[in-house]
């Protein structure tokens, strides 16, 4: 049985001009151990879909299909039965640190806070216990540094705490959204190696979102590709990489820079990620593609296999 098992997971915001279905129909799972890159450009839904892994979508948003958590199922479960799973069971590192810490708690407070939230402890067992997760996270002098606040650590160390406060209950599947944007690429190494070292030692499944391939090629085993709320392509990352399949994929990796390339400009694709009101009919990124025909736009082709592992939502794939 997966940690983590998704299927048809749909999310659908209420508007004014009427609803609109932001995340359509995803499906994946992640097993114990496994890593699964979930990637797209910004705006694809790949945060929305993480904020519903745990039920934290905006009232405005409703969330059908399945989650099941290690078999058991999150969707319809009621706030009360959540908070006991939240951060103990399945935890997440949210995309900004600077937002998401709370700024007039010191840092050590805050992630003893999560570990008292689902552990019978005392407050200084709790204390004890998020000191020991700063020295886990690779933070130096961790029992100075838990006093300090939010606006006292560089980015790169509140990305730490970030990861102390989700691992803190050494949760079965960890949800990582962009855990490495703005930092500089020596401590963006740090925390993947940290990610990595912790999901070796806790066995935990984890769900990496990100826009950046680079990081998909180091720590993925297998690789979904995003678009306009769906998932377009799905394979191991080596497959992946080796024959992308979809015109998507093939559009992000030669927009990759190229060690060595003499080239003036990178390759981009052209257009934009449509907005929440301006979703396409049939396929979402054939405006945006040099293979669209008339048949592109009859309908959105479904997640189709191809080869072993290898799933692809394209009817010239």
């Amino acid at each position: 049985m997966a940690m983590l098992e998704v299927r048809d997971l749909r999310v659908t915001i209420a508007r004014e001009q009427g609803p609109v279905t932001a995340v359509d129909g995803v499906s994946f799972q992640v097993e114990r151990g496994q890593v699964l890159g979930l990637v797209g450009e910004s705006g694809c839904g790949k945060s929305l879909t993480a904020l519903a892994l745990l039920q934290l979508t905006p009232p405005v948003a409703q969330v059908t299909g399945s989650i099941r958590l290690d078999g058991r199922e999150l969707v319809g479960l009621s706030d009360a039965a959540l908070r006991p799973l939240r951060g103990a069971e399945i935890a997440m590192i949210f995309q900004e640190p600077m937002t998401a810490l709370n700024p007039v708690m010191t840092v050590g407070a805050q992630v003893a806070e999560a570990v008292a939230a689902h552990r019978s402890v005392s407050r200084p067992q709790a204390w004890d216990r998020a000191v020991e997760l700063l020295v886990e996270v690779g933070i130096a002098e961790p029992a100075r540094r838990a006093r300090d606040y939010p606006h006292q650590l560089s980015g790169g160390m509140r990305q730490r705490v970030m990861i102390a406060m989700a691992i803190a209950c050494k949760p079965k599947v960890l949800v990582a959204d962009e855990p490495t944007t703005a930092l500089d690429v020596t401590i963006q190494a740090g925390i993947l190696d940290l990610l990595r070292r912790l999901r070796t030692q806790h066995g935990m499944a984890l769900l990496l979102i990100t826009h950046d391939l680079g990081v998909v090629a180091e720590q993925a085993d297998e690789v979904a590709i995003m678009y306009g709320g769906r998932i377009v392509e799905h394979a191991p990352t080596t497959a992946l990489f080796a024959h992308p399949r979809h015109p998507y994929t093939i559009a992000l990796l030669r927009s990759m820079p190229t060690l060595g390339a003499t080239t003036a400009r990178l390759t981009a694709i052209p257009g934009n990620v449509p907005g929440l009101g301006h979703l396409l009919s049939g396929c979402g990124f054939r405006d945006r593609c040099p293979q669209q025909t008339d048949e592109c736009s009859r309908q959105a082709p479904p997640l189709r296999s191809l080869a072993s592992g290898h799933a692809v939502a394209c009817v010239h794939a």
